[in-house]
């Protein structure tokens, strides 16, 4: 644990922030687990491009678990280290794709995505002036999940109105 990277905090305990970083990296790797096997299950109008937009973003998901096990560790945590705790520690938990039609699973994502720029815009509100490192972090993993919800919802208006012109 690197002592003058952890005493830039300012009026927040390192403790607090471990603890709040890894309710997310339990939502990352959840939504992770989530978009890897939507993209394995859905069926429906436009699949193969739904596929390839889940696939995308269970990497980006991945990617955000890794950035926030390393600012953990940099604060002298310890990632949450059992996959059977991440429920009882997510802050958006996961929602099983039973129904593999698409726009369900779309929904289902959207709804997802929504909830991490939920928890990460309070995240920085909690961190900000306080800890400019991981304010850097989560801010850059929230304009991804903004990103997300906008490709998702993207893609949920485009078959909608394919279905619709049908329906006239």
């Amino acid at each position: 644990m690197a002592k003058r990277g952890i005493s830039i905090l300012k009026g927040i305990e390192a403790q607090t922030v471990i603890e709040l970083l890894n309710k997310a990296y339990c939502d990352e790797w959840l939504a992770y687990y989530q978009y890897f096997i939507e993209s394995k299950v859905a069926k429906g109008l436009m699949k193969d491009a739904v596929i390839a937009e889940l696939t995308l973003h269970a990497a980006d998901e991945l990617r955000h678990a890794t950035m926030l096990t390393g600012r953990i560790i940099q604060l002298g945590g310890t990632p949450i280290l059992h996959p059977s705790e991440w429920l009882t520690h997510s802050n958006c938990g996961y929602d099983a794709p039973t129904n593999p039609d698409v726009r369900a699973i779309l929904d289902q994502a959207i709804k997802g995505e929504q909830c991490a720029i939920t928890t990460y815009s309070s995240l920085l509100d909690i961190v900000r002036e306080k800890d400019i490192v991981t304010y850097d972090l989560i801010s850059q993993i929230l304009a991804d999940e903004v990103e997300h919800e906008e490709d998702l919802q993207s893609l949920f208006d485009d078959i909608e109105e394919f279905v619709s012109q049908f329906k006239q």
